[in-house]
């Protein structure tokens, strides 16, 4: 029955075709080993697939099947990315020890992740989300087989029995065991997850919690009142789970409709809720999440530009969260903040809402466990694409999905613009499916019709800023100050460890001392990327080539400059007895970049070797018709004291190997905040391209 799922099969739409590579028979027919080469159509977002410059990717299957044995060993690698990504999975068919009627399965699976164009989460979620997709299917699949198989008269298959000459004892002892049938492997016996082994007995029923006993029962009208309406089972489920977490858990103990929370994510699965529940409670000890509203203020900047806060309740009498994502800005937060800060805040918000649960029970007389969300996307744009802005939003989906299930009761999602789609093949992998369900998404003013806020919001409470009559005390947001904006040292220092740092680093340039990176090419026409701010003064990027490595980089000690460099590091590289045109060569026109500019670029190379990208002072020209410095150029430079700059930079080299695209796939591409900006310049050359946003 497996066998028939090849060359292709159609209940798997993301196995498109399959080609045998090679495949071998033993002579006594026993062994029957076959190596396909199978290509896969992966569900993943359109704008992770043209940057990876690939459609379909590529999977080795080998197939080994003993039949003196009675066992089918499965293996399967990626070839795709396999520099990058490192994919291993292993199923397995046996005989069960205690009873040969029983087919056992087993499997398992690795994901190392070395590294993917800044997108390793993204692409995590994906590959847990395709494999956990194909565990369930794969009973569906099995069965579909089983049934054609019988349906042209195949109930069984004989067992193998060696030729007559072969008389040995272990052949004549496989020759007296029974004929088994084809076995259907039961549904309920299948975990999700990766690293997941399990037996399945075709003999056993589904294992579902028993009802609770006359001793297991929750008084019925603290049922109504806190809780909602629950089944016997799912009575019993809490009960016995609630048990379970007193007597092994050490510390404090979630309250019941806490414990619901999880039990209804995983549809009243007890060992599937005990898990995430114990990995949530351990994280909210590791963190002090329990004591966040009490001991932490947010920072005045979440205060003033985060575009969120709660407003009121719903018909439903869940609190109102509103969010104005379209005016904030989230690059200049994490700029200001750090991720960390951005995630804790988020944290918060979330424990409020527990919070205001609590009290909206108490308040309507019913149970109320979850909040509705309001999202405004009006004046969203490519600003907020910005790629590590994107990957601390899905940190912290993926952070709130873990810790907080259940908890959103209705997302509405309004006046959607058109990059909307762009941000929601990205984000989308990352939230559950049955969250998925509770979105509503409304573009334009079509929130203002039937079916839209009228339905969900009573009209006294909608916000003056979607056209109500109540005043909503949600800040406006706004663009950040880059005044504002820290280092990723001073990031560092703070007592926040959340998760992990910043990718941007900070650097100080001097009047004559440059700060310069450097980066080892082995395979030409390899991909380049840059991403910058010029925190302070005015610098001038260029990019050079070398043949020869230069020598182990040193940290200016900036004794000629009498300064002390707290907020970032200062690396030279090229030797002041370096010629250009000899020892090395520019490869990019010098780009003069002011301060508060904004800078993504990249460069295609075109010779393997020693690449520097250096940012230089910028010095202030003088005017031409008097040799006199202008008065501009004078109150410019007193504002750089001591002829320091700032810069913050993220760089990444894409191998030959991964880069298909064109090269208007790698640009980042700013705008201003709440429309494009007219005053975006671009350098551009048929090897590299740079975006510049005041």
């Amino acid at each position: 029955a497996y066998e028939r799922r090849f060359p292709t099969c159609p209940l798997i739409p993301m196995f498109v075709a399959s080609d045998t590579v090679s495949e071998y028979k033993s002579e006594d027919e026993a062994i029957h080993v076959i190596e396909r080469r199978c290509k896969l159509d992966i569900d993943a977002p359109r704008l992770l697939k043209k940057i990876a410059g690939v459609d379909y990717v590529y999977f080795v299957q080998k197939n080994s099947l003993n039949r003196r044995e009675r066992t089918l060993h499965i293996e399967a690698y990626n070839e795709t990315f396999s520099n990058r990504v490192i994919i291993n999975e292993h199923c397995s068919y046996t005989v069960h020890p205690d009873n040969e009627d029983w087919t056992c399965f087993e499997q398992s699976a690795s994901l190392d992740i070395k590294s993917f164009f800044g997108f390793e989460s993204t692409v995590e979620k994906i590959a847990m989300k395709q494999y956990t997709s194909n565990i369930k299917k794969g009973k569906e699949i099995i069965e579909y087989y089983l049934k054609q198989l019988e349906e042209e008269g195949i109930t069984f298959v004989p067992r193998w029995t060696p030729p007559v000459t072969c008389k040995s004892e272990s052949s004549t002892s496989h020759m007296r065991r029974p004929v088994s049938p084809a076995i259907n492997i039961p549904e309920s016996a299948t975990k999700e997850g990766l690293n997941n082994k399990e037996i399945l007995n075709t003999s056993s029923s589904p294992s579902e919690p028993t009802a609770g006993t006359p001793d297991d029962k929750l008084d019925a009208d603290y049922i109504k009142r806190y809780l909602g309406d629950l089944t016997p089972m799912q009575e019993s489920c809490l009960i016995r789970l609630r048990q379970w977490l007193q007597e092994t858990h050490k510390g404090k103990i979630p309250k019941d409709e806490h414990i619901l929370r999880f039990l209804r994510a995983r549809d009243f699965n007890i060992d599937k809720a005990r898990e995430i529940l114990c990995q949530s409670l351990t994280w909210r000890k590791q963190h002090q999440v329990d004591y966040i509203l009490d001991t932490w203020n947010p920072p005045q900047v979440l205060q003033d530009y985060y575009a969120g806060g709660w407003h009121h309740h719903d018909k439903d009498g869940r609190p109102l969260y509103v969010l104005r994502l379209g005016q904030m800005d989230t690059k200049g937060l994490v700029r200001a903040l750090g991720e960390e800060a951005l995630l804790r805040y988020v944290l918060s918000i979330n424990e409020e809402g527990l919070r205001r649960c609590e009290e909206n029970t108490k308040v309507f007389g019913r149970p109320i466990s979850s909040w509705t969300c309001l999202v405004d996307l009006e004046g969203l744009n490519m600003r907020h694409l910005w790629r590590p802005g994107v990957k601390a939003l899905l940190r912290i989906i993926e952070v709130v999905e873990a810790n907080y299930p259940e908890t959103l009761g209705r997302l509405l999602i309004l006046r959607a613009p058109r990059v909307f789609p762009v941000l929601w093949t990205l984000v989308s992998p990352f939230i559950d499916d049955n969250t998925r369900k509770k979105f509503l998404i409304y573009a334009g003013n079509d929130y203002q019709g039937p079916g839209g806020l009228l339905d969900y919001i009573d009209k006294e409470i909608i916000p003056d800023f979607l056209g109500g009559e109540c005043m909503c005390e949600v800040p406006e947001g706004g663009l950040v100050p880059k005044s504002l904006y820290r280092t990723a040292e001073e990031l560092e220092n703070e007592d926040i460890k959340l998760w992990t740092e910043t990718i941007y680093q900070s650097a100080s340039v001097f009047k004559g001392a440059p700060h310069e990176v450097l980066i080892q090419i082995v395979d030409a026409s390899s991909v380049i990327t840059w991403d910058f701010d010029v925190c302070k003064g005015d610098i001038v990027f260029n990019i050079f080539h070398s043949k020869r490595a230069p020598q182990p980089p040193k940290k200016d000690s900036l004794g000629a400059h009498s300064i002390t460099s707290p907020g970032g590091n200062n690396v030279q590289l090229i030797d002041k007895v370096w010629q250009l045109g000899r020892d090395y060569s520019m490869v990019e026109s010098p780009l003069i970049c002011k301060e508060g500019e904004s800078v993504q670029g990249s460069h295609v190379t075109r010779w393997p070797g020693f690449y520097i990208l250096q940012w230089k002072f910028h010095n202030m020209p003088a005017c031409a018709t008097t040799n006199l410095p202008r008065v501009d150029d004078v109150l410019a430079s007193l504002q750089v004291s001591s002829h320091k700059c700032k810069v913050m930079y993220y760089t990444e080299v894409i191998g030959s190997e991964d880069f298909r695209g064109s090269m208007t796939s790698l640009e980042s591409s700013h705008s201003g905040f709440s429309q494009l900006s007219a005053a975006t310049t671009s350098s551009s050359q048929s090897h590299s391209s740079s975006m510049i946003s005041r």
